[in-house]
């Protein structure tokens, strides 16, 4: 058995839970899927399904972080792939993030870049050609 089989679940901190769901949705082209507030649960956490595996992309206010993690940047640098890491940068730039690092080679086949969104989260891109395999392998699609 696989220990760490793939991303699950990434959640990223806000100080101000509206904005950071109207910036997602408008970057992603999508609405949440889930709301803490609209099922009675209370303000706190929004939820999107992005990417080809519906990864679960969750957005938690700041007051619930645990502790460590409520008043400063995550320590760890999750990174999505993207067809364009250039496009996609010059995208997330354009709707207000800060640049943390530039557009990268890493070897053949692999370009990174990350950002800081506007809530102080660390996004991270990359073009992986080993993601397109496997996604190829298990859908016959390259």
């Amino acid at each position: 058995m696989t220990f760490l089989r793939g991303m699950s679940t990434l959640k990223l901190w806000s100080d101000d839970l509206r904005a950071a769901t109207r910036w997602y949705s408008e970057l992603l082209g999508v609405e949440p899927c889930f709301s803490s507030e609209a099922t009675g649960r209370g303000p706190g956490y929004v939820e999107f399904r992005i990417g080809d595996y519906q990864h679960e992309l969750g957005i938690i206010d700041r007051r619930f972080a645990p502790q460590g993690l409520n008043t400063s940047r995550g320590g760890v640098v999750a990174y999505w792939h993207v067809d364009d890491v250039a496009g996609a940068l010059a995208r997330l730039l354009e709707r207000g993030a800060e640049l943390l690092d530039g557009v990268t080679e890493r070897g053949p086949g692999f370009v990174t870049a990350s950002v800081i969104d506007p809530f102080g989260n660390v996004l991270g891109l990359m073009f992986n050609r080993h993601y397109l395999d496997v996604l190829g392998a298990r859908h016959g699609a390259r």
